[in-house]
Parts: structure tokens; sequence; C-alpha cells
């Protein structure tokens, strides 16, 4: 039987899918980071890009990052700079047989293009600077200048960008708008709501890390004494569970919800068009209706690790676990600590802040930059309808936040159910179509900066 030959496949999907074989995945040990992969990524970004890096100045940051800066030819280039960013480190692929394409293959059947990090986060790396090739070769040149800035580690320490934002800093640079990965172009994102959503991060959550410790002499586990070491760590555990923090519903989210009103089911049409009415109501719904919904509305912990003893007839003397918390807008590491630590009720339990950082600053999701992106966004997904939101996770954008108030955290990708649940889990992929409508999102942007 004959088939039919494949259509070509595009220079973007090309690029992407051998970037996609550099296994650049970032590690807080520096003895676990392959450093000829991360340093093959970026020789094979300048050969796939030749009119980028031609015309574009590029410095490394912090070892790995990458920052180019595409100068502006207007009467006043400085005047308003506008910053995109992605990363190009991806977190571990697990086990490789569990994927029906290999992780690291960048595997393409003709529909989807295969591997770890397509979606998070080099296929949005790849639009830009598919969009930025593709312009140079139009001879297209900004007004203002535009910055690229592309992590290395922002799947662990995030430190590159941090660097990279107070090298701009020192510079006098104040970006005007920041644009990093986060929202995306949702089907399914709302009940009952049919059309897909731009959803655009305008805000996120603090992320926080705490040990809990507990210690007890230990011993021989044929005579255990009450409430020892784990025993009173899985108490602490335990009121944590069944204590969790209260709710509220975030000025963001209601707007959020007034967006998507007109487009939901009569009885919730009726409820968001009166939210002022019903705002106690719909943020105790939000708690029930899931685990997303949920963490809209609140603070929220998970108990991620657990240690205890090293033998199986051995007393633990010590025991512990971390706790990885998603602080909500609107509240501070230190408040969360001291709530904790009220939730546990008891002084044996030590906590220890491994780290954290207090939720970003709110972005405005009305005047000119989210006018602009919005539009952007219009242009290229009309069938979308554009809301703020706030970000459950974290990306590299918050360590710009310094310098900048207006940082957006949209991906150009259209993302159903399944591709969402991908990132960071088994079969990551990303459609073709997609991947180019990315790009030509990334060039309709930089023409209206």
């Amino acid at each position: 039987m004959q088939t039919s030959p494949r259509p070509p496949v595009s220079r973007a999907a090309a690029a992407l899918a051998e970037l996609v074989r550099f296994r650049t995945v970032s590690s807080r040990l520096d003895h676990e980071v392959d450093a000829a992969e991360f340093e093959g990524f970026i020789a094979a970004l300048a050969r796939r890009y030749p009119a980028v890096h031609a015309a574009l100045d590029l410095e490394r940051v912090n070892g790995g990052a990458l920052l180019f800066r595409w100068p502006g030819t207007g009467p006043d280039p400085a005047a308003r700079p506008s910053v995109l960013m992605a990363h190009y480190d991806v977190v571990p692929a697990g086990d490789p047989e569990a994927w029906t394409h290999p992780p690291f293959s960048g595997h393409i059947d003709g529909t989807h293009l295969w591997g770890r990090g397509t979606l998070d986060d080099k296929g949005q790396l790849v639009a830009v600077m598919e969009a930025a090739e593709s312009l140079l070769e139009a001879g297209f040149a900004p007004a203002r200048d535009l910055y690229f800035s592309f992590g290395n580690n922002e799947e662990t320490a995030g430190d590159s960008a941090a660097a990279a934002a107070e090298l701009l800093a020192g510079r006098g640079v104040k970006p005007w708008l920041v644009l990093d990965e986060g929202g995306a172009v949702a089907g399914g994102a709302f009940p009952g709501v049919t059309r897909p959503a731009a959803v655009v991060g305008v805000a996120e959550k603090g992320i926080l890390d705490v040990e809990l410790l507990t210690r007890d002499p230990g011993g021989h586990a044929s005579t255990p004494p009450r409430m020892g070491a784990t025993a009173r760590l899985a108490r602490a555990i335990t009121r944590i569970e069944r204590n969790p923090f209260p709710q509220s519903l975030p000025d963001v989210t209601a707007e959020t919800l007034r967006r998507f009103g007109p487009h939901a089911p009569a009885p919730l049409r009726a409820v968001f068009a009166r939210l002022s009415l019903f705002r106690t109501p719909v943020t105790l719904l939000f708690g029930r209706m899931g685990n997303e919904t949920n963490a809209m509305t609140r603070t929220t912990v998970a108990i991620t690790t657990l240690e205890g003893s090293a033998g199986a007839n051995v007393l633990a003397a010590t025991a512990r676990a971390n706790a990885n918390i998603r602080v909500a807008v609107g509240e501070t590491v230190e408040g969360t600590v001291e709530r904790l630590r009220r939730i546990i009720r008891d002084p044996k339990v030590e906590l220890r802040v491994v780290e954290g950082n207090d939720p970003s600053p709110v972005s405005p999701y009305s005047g000119p930059q989210w006018e602009l992106l919005e539009a952007a966004i219009t242009a290229v997904f009309p069938e979308a309808l554009v809301t703020p939101y706030i970000m459950m996770g974290g990306t590299d954008s918050r360590r710009f936040t310094g310098i900048c108030a207006a940082v957006y955290r949209f991906a150009p990708f259209s993302m159903d159910t399944e591709a969402r649940s991908s990132i960071h889990a088994v079969d990551e992929k990303i459609l073709l179509e997609t991947l180019e409508r990315g790009v030509t999102f990334y060039e309709t942007l930089i023409r209206a900066l």
C-alpha cells in the first residue's frame, strides 16, 4: 500500500527537533549537570539562527544563560525596551521506556514533535528565535531595544535570570514589558466554557520549601517510646493536612471569572455577573470543585519528601519531611511559616526555611502593555478569550519584577488538558501547527513593540 509523502518539516520544527536532542537537564548539584550538552545546545542555536547571531549582541550570563540585545533603530531606542524570555534547561525525563518515543529523540510523526522540553520551554525559545530570524531576513528592525533572555537553570535555582535582571538594572535598563512562559491558549480551562482561553499570568504565587524536623534518642525498634521522632512528625503532617490555609478570592481571579462569565453556562453566568454579591459562596465552591480551583483560592502545602530511620528495626533519631508551599498572592513567607507553627502546635517540631520567595507583584491587566499583548494574542488566536490569571508555579520572570512593573507569563501555544498534563511528565510533545502559530505570535508582537 502506497502512503502519501509527509509534508516537509518547517525550519522551526527542524530546529526544535535538533535542540530537543541536547540533554540540558538542570540540577542543583553541579556534578549532575552535563556542561557539554548545554554548550552543544548553544552552538546549535547559533548554527540554526545565523541572522540573529549576526545582528544581535549576545553575552553569556552566569555561565550558560544567554542575553541577546536587538538594538533599536528609532530616534530614542532605549526609551521603551522590552524583554522576551524563555529557558532551555529541562527536568529529567524519567523512564525512557514509558515514553511513546524516546524523550530526547525530537521525533516528528507528521503531526507532533515529541520530546522533553518541546512545551517547557525549548519550543517557546525556538518560536522567539524563528520569529526574529524571519523578521531579519525580511529587513525588519525594531524601533526600540529588544532583549531576549534565555535561562539555563529555571527548573532549579533560577539564579541565571536573577543575574540577567541585575545586569540590566546596573546598566539602567528599565523594561517597559517583560514576557515569559506561563499561561497558554488552554482548551477546557473552565468547566462549561467551550471557548479556549488565552490565560496570561499577571502574578505568581510564592514558592516556599520548609523542612520539618523531629529528634529522638533512637534505639532498638523492639522497645518503641510513645511519640518518637516519626510519630511526632506524622502527627504534624496530619495536622497540616486537616487544617488547610484560609480561602480568599483575589481580585485577579475575580477578573478571570468576570471574563469567563458571558461564556459560562446560564447558572454560572448569572453568578459571575454579580460576583460582588456571590464572592463568598464562589470562593467556597472553588475550594470543592477540584485541586486546581482549590489552589486558586489559598496557600497550599504539599508534603513531598519523608525521611526516617535507615534500618527497618532501628528507631529514627531524626525524622524529616519537606513541605512544598505555594504562597497565595497577598500573603508572605514569614506569615506562612508562622501559621504553619500554629497549625502544628508542637515546639518539638523544628521548622527550617530551605528557600522561599514571596508572591510576585500583580502586573496591570489594563493599560498600554496589556492592550498591546492582548491585541497580539487576539490577532493570532481570534478564537480565544483573553484573561489574566495567577500562576500556581514559578518562572524566571519573577526575577524581573524589580525592574519592570509589567511582567507577563504566556506561552503562545494551544494546549488541551492532555498537553498541559504532559509537562514534567511522560510523552511531552507539541503540535507542529501549534509551533508555527507561536512563531506568528512573536512576529506579530515584535512588530508592535
